[in-house]
C-alpha cells in the first residue's frame, strides 16, 4: 500500500482546508456535502453522537453560528492508498483547548467525511 502519494495527500488537504472554512463560516451547505451521505457516517462531537447522515445534517442546521472562529496547530493528514486517508488536528476555540479527528473515504463524488470525533481537552 502506498502511504502519504503526494497526490492524493493533497486532494485530501484541500478537502480538509475546504471543511475548515465552512466550518469557521457556518456554510452548512458544504459542511452537509462533505460527509458521506450514508446511515453509516458518524460523528461524535463534543456535547453529542450523531449516527447517521441525517443526524449529522440535522446537528448543523440547528446549530449556533456563534463562536465558531478557531486556530488549528499539529495537523497531521496522512493517506493510504489512493481512497482512504485521516485527518487530526488541534484547535483552539474561545480560551480552550480541543482535538478532531476525520477519516475521509473517496467517493464517486469526492472525498467524504465518514468518521469524525471532536473533543475538547479538559
Amino acid at each position: 500500500m502506498d502511504i502519504n502519494l503526494p497526490e492524493i495527500v493533497a486532494e485530501v488537504t484541500a478537502a480538509f482546508e475546504r471543511y475548515e472554512a465552512a466550518l469557521i463560516s457556518n456554510d452548512v451547505a458544504v459542511l452537509d456535502a462533505l460527509f458521506w451521505d450514508s446511515p453509516h457516517t458518524i460523528r461524535y462531537g463534543a456535547t453529542e453522537n450523531l449516527y447517521g447522515y441525517g443526524a449529522i445534517a440535522a446537528f448543523r442546521s440547528a446549530r449556533s453560528a456563534q463562536g465558531l472562529d478557531r486556530t488549528l496547530s499539529n495537523t497531521i493528514i496522512t493517506t493510504y492508498g489512493r481512497d482512504f486517508a485521516t485527518a487530526n488536528t488541534e484547535f483552539q476555540r474561545l480560551g480552550k483547548n480541543g482535538r478532531q479527528s476525520q477519516t475521509w473515504m473517496r467517493s464517486p463524488e469526492g472525498w467524504r467525511v465518514v468518521s469524525a470525533h471532536v473533543s475538547f481537552l479538559p
